[in-house]
């Protein structure tokens, strides 16, 4: 207990009873073990999201796969090999034609929503008492490190409150993610196309130059001669498609009309940019949560906003090897011309960015900003990747085959599932056709692969009793007679060897 070392304090729910499921709508058939977590470490959250399970706020929950209605397979995006779709174009296209020219194209979002509001399974708060214990002096001196640390608050105070300019962005400034609005000046009308650059050809002879070129290989493979001689090509010409980052950071006119800019605020009411932001933000999700999920006012109130997406567990931290912008929960706010029309939820863990909730202004709902932010959180993954290299995946939560409305997350490719047995990932690609036989699979083919964490000796698990910590071997004898180790062992083999042995359980 020496030392400035941080802690995760959990208290540990069975999974027994069955509720309402927010996919199929079946009453009770919704299964899935739960703990409420009082304070986490990033590591230990990195840990738990890849044996399955997700937070809720201060709720931590795993699905009992092979028990649920509608099996929840947590999926993770390989950032750095990600290629949008011509669907993901089409947004981030559809987006630049808004900003640029104010056009807000008709209809409805395209059914993309990312947006976890089904996924809060469980109960919203833990079945018993939150224990004063957990607050004793003992717990705080754990804890100090969280305190004295410097904040990211001090990482941030100067960035000016208000939206800059896109020629008074900084690309030094740590917190603020690329603006839709670029330093990059629009052409100056009548310079026409850069003579030193390649002329820009159309995708159709690009096809057609393909073909022509693979048909003459054939031939000459066969022993025909050459009948077809290819197009000249420009030596420095290169196919590459467009990046991400070329659609996102696409230069806008000087006289467009909008300035979109997405700032990352971290959860703290020690943070003037989130306290001052902080009413618009609750008003904001209120809106969003009437109009797109039909939830009665007390359903969206100020507390069930607080507890839902800015009480997280998750300590802020900072290490050498680690972004700029630290470890944590942080909310990235839209700002569109001053105020704010949507909020993605996001933690920043040791080799992801995952993505919790994302909430928007009803008004803009046909600029499908559910797959934007999507966009935009993977475009920021890669940016912090080049700050901290093991930070390398975008989580989108839950894949629920089972849902057709869900199955959008597995259009961010390359992604992996997780196998609900062994927890190795698995591409994608090899888990779709078990799907589509079975809502439960093992994706991992090796029957004879297990659980490389698995629990061995629950007696090394340690738990915090009576303000101390402890090995749950020392607690058993301290308490002979007590009638939870069957508990404790089903705890241990759903977070792991690994896991028990750092996390304190809380025992009464």
């Amino acid at each position: 207990m020496a030392g400035n070392k941080s802690y995760t304090i959990v208290e540990y729910f069975g999974g027994d009873d069955g509720y309402r499921c927010g996919y199929c709508k079946n009453e009770k058939g919704n299964f899935s073990h739960g703990m409420w977590s009082h304070t986490m470490t990033v590591q230990d959250y990195q840990d738990l999201i890849d044996r399955g399970w997700r937070r809720s706020g201060k709720y931590v929950y795993k699905p009992i796969m092979n028990k649920t209605c509608c099996p929840q397979y947590t999926i993770r995006c390989h950032a750095l090999k990600f290629q949008p779709s011509k669907s993901h174009k089409k947004i981030l296209k559809k987006m630049s034609k808004f900003i640029s020219k104010g056009e807000l194209p008709p209809g409805e979002d395209d059914g993309e929503p990312m947006d976890s509001v089904c996924e809060e399974a469980g109960p919203r708060e833990p079945s018993k008492v939150c224990p004063a214990e957990v607050k004793c002096p003992t717990i705080t001196e754990m804890q100090k490190e969280a305190a004295e640390c410097p904040t990211i608050t001090e990482v941030q105070k100067e960035v000016a409150d208000d939206a800059p300019t896109g020629s008074e962005m900084s690309s030094k400034e740590p917190v603020s993610v690329p603006d839709a609005r670029m330093t990059a000046a629009a052409p100056k009308p009548g310079i026409g196309a850069d003579p030193s650059r390649p002329p820009c050809r159309k995708a159709k002879d690009l096809r057609k130059e393909r073909r022509l070129q693979k048909d003459q290989m054939r031939q000459n493979t066969d022993g025909v001669s050459s009948i077809v001689s290819p197009i000249p090509t420009t030596p420095n010409q290169t196919n590459q498609p467009k990046s991400l980052e070329d659609f996102i950071n696409e230069s806008l006119p000087e006289n467009a009309s909008h300035c979109l800019e997405v700032r990352l605020v971290p959860v703290s009411f020690e943070d003037p940019q989130f306290t001052a932001s902080y009413q618009q933000s609750v008003a904001l999700y209120a809106r969003y949560q009437m109009a797109i999920h039909g939830d009665d006012p007390s359903e969206c109130s100020e507390s069930e906003f607080q507890r839902f997406l800015c009480d997280s567990p998750l300590e802020a931290e900072h290490s050498p090897d680690g972004p700029e912008v630290g470890y944590g929960s942080f909310h990235q706010q839209y700002w569109l011309d001053g105020r704010i029309v949507a909020v993605g939820v996001i933690d920043i863990l040791p080799t992801c960015v995952s993505s919790v909730y994302l909430y928007y202004h009803p008004d803009f709902a046909s600029l499908s900003l559910g797959s934007y932010s999507a966009l935009r959180e993977i475009t920021f993954t890669r940016q912090l990747q080049k700050q901290s290299p093991k930070l390398s995946y975008y989580y989108l939560g839950f894949y629920i085959h089972s849902c057709p409305k869900m199955r959008y997350k597995g259009q961010y490719r390359p992604s992996d599932l997780l196998c609900p047995e062994t927890y190795v990932w698995v591409p994608i690609e090899r888990c779709i056709p078990q799907l589509e036989n079975t809502r439960y699979a093992r994706f991992n083919q090796d029957p004879d692969a297990g659980d490389a964490r698995t629990l061995k000796d629950v007696g090394r698990a340690l738990v915090l009793y009576r303000r101390a910590v402890m090995p749950y071997a020392v607690y058993a004898r301290k308490r002979r007679g007590s009638s939870d180790e069957t508990e404790v062992q089903q705890y241990g083999s759903l977070v792991g060897q690994d896991c028990a042995e750092r996390i304190l359980l809380y025992r009464t």
